[in-house]
């Protein structure tokens, strides 16, 4: 079966194929799963409020962090086919996501 956009062969030919911009963000969200993983696994070794709390506390610096830079990234990929306005209207979304996760 012949996966759309991917030719050749073998594990090489498959990562060699995707746009390295999407390939970026990927692999920024999967070392974001990592992180988050990671912690729920400390949370779980260490077993006490206090901890697990400082771990969470920790984390709220990852996500918006992430969401910033793999939004940036898209933006740099969409930079020559997106309008100037269009471009300012998604930065204004993700500027009222943080301002609103950061109200809560």
């Amino acid at each position: 079966m012949a996966v759309p956009g991917i030719s050749g062969g073998g594990a090489a030919g498959l990562f060699l194929a995707f746009d390295k911009i999407v390939f970026s963000m990927a692999g920024l969200r999967i070392v974001s799963a990592t992180i988050e993983f990671s912690a729920a696994l400390l949370m779980l070794y260490f077993n006490r409020v206090e901890t697990a709390f400082k771990i969470n506390c920790t984390l709220a610096l990852v996500g918006p962090t992430v969401l910033l830079t793999t939004t940036s990234l898209g933006l740099v990929g969409l930079a020559g086919r997106v309008s100037l306005s269009t471009m300012a209207i998604i930065l204004t979304g993700v500027a009222l996501i943080i301002i609103g996760v950061n109200r809560i």
